[in-house]
């Protein structure tokens, strides 16, 4: 199976081989290594020397984490959306009580650091923006060094990181981020368990005031286990040997080799999928290096597009979501990728598009 959608993601063989490690005592001297080792890595890709915790479970988990330890029902934020993962973290505020002011704009764009200011200016009680670098959903990032410029520290901001962190560029402290999330699947090329949360001394102070039930997530439980090389609850030990082992691969690699690969790939992406007759989603200038979404030709039917990549090549890519269900096609280049992985799905779409309603296709150079 040639796995092209934007996490889970393909693991190397080396993490592969790390996952299936035998168990060890979570209370012991080699766990406790294992958890600093882990952490002081993620804390590079972060780039951060704030707090950060890891906590069995996945992204979704560490944004509510990022919610509940931050705010108190009642607590005013901005919830920034601009695709399908900015709307689940709008909800997740929502459902814990909070006041959630919306900035929303249309699938396919990214959001408007200026218009962000503008709403904090507005709404002076705002406690927090809450945002997406890297939307999956419509294959967009954000520019979250702007936006954080426009918030300027008047409020707290909270990073959805989670399919960005370790494939782009993300500078945490230097972009006065407060808390960042990430998970396990995605970048960092190992199998789904974990999520890593990063949390700045004005996080910190802001968790001493939230009222937000917790006790899964609890930030300062965590520390407190943290400070005796243990996790307060049972951890994913399989991926934590094998994130272990990633981290070791990427860091072998290299920050700037490891970004410059996913431009590479998404660049060459985006051009092979014009030249087979795929529109690009959104205006063009914050696409992702991460997932490439591009409209379906006229007269295809993309599910069954989707459905026959599967089905008669072993190429798994991923469809729209809600209301862009088959409308648009995402091809997920992140993580443990080469361009051979990338050229097979150009050359199954070529092979397909006529079944589906497509005209045929012809290859570039």
């Amino acid at each position: 199976m040639n796995l092209r959608i934007p996490g889970p993601t393909p693991c190397p063989p080396e993490v592969l081989a790390a996952n299936s490690r035998q168990m060890i005592n979570h209370r012991g001297p080699e766990f406790a290594a294992l958890i600093a080792s882990v952490t002081d890595g993620l804390k590079r890709w972060f780039a951060t020397t704030n707090d950060l915790f890891i906590f069995p479970g996945s992204g979704t988990g560490g944004l509510e984490a990022a919610v509940v330890n931050c705010f108190s029902p009642g607590d005013h934020v901005l919830a920034v959306s601009i695709g399908v993962f900015g709307e689940r973290f709008a909800s997740i505020a929502t459902a814990f009580g909070l006041e959630v002011t919306k900035y929303a704009v249309e699938f396919g764009e990214a959001a408007d650091p200026r218009r962000v200011g503008v709403i904090v200016d507005e709404h002076p009680e705002i406690k927090g923006v809450l945002v997406t670098h890297n939307e999956t959903s419509t294959g967009v990032t954000n520019d979250i060094a702007a936006i954080s410029r426009a918030v300027n520290g008047r409020a707290l901001l909270l990073v959805d990181g989670v399919s960005s962190i370790g494939a782009l560029p993300f500078e945490n402290d230097a972009w006065g981020v407060d808390v960042a999330v990430t998970g396990s699947q995605k970048a960092f090329m190992s199998p789904p368990g974990i999520v890593a949360v990063s949390v700045s001394p004005k996080a910190w102070a802001a968790s001493e005031r939230a009222r937000c039930p917790r006790f899964y997530w609890d930030f300062a439980t965590a520390r407190q286990y943290l400070s005796q090389g243990q996790t307060f609850t049972t951890p994913a030990l399989s991926t934590l040997f094998s994130v272990q082992t990633a981290l070791g691969l990427m860091d072998a690699e290299g920050k700037e080799a490891v970004f410059a690969r996913h431009r590479d790939l998404a660049r060459y992406t985006r051009q092979q999928l014009q030249a087979l007759g795929f529109p690009p989603m959104g205006d063009g200038r914050h696409p992702s290096d991460v997932v490439t979404a591009a409209y379906v030709p006229a007269g295809v039917d993309g599910k069954r597009l989707v459905a026959l990549l599967r089905e008669e090549h072993g190429i798994v890519i991923s469809g729209g979501q809600q209301a862009l269900a088959g409308k648009i096609i995402r091809i997920g280049h992140v993580g443990w990728v080469n361009r051979a992985d990338l050229d097979a799905v150009f050359a199954a779409l070529r092979v397909t598009l006529p079944k589906v309603g497509g005209r045929t296709a012809v290859a570039v150079g």
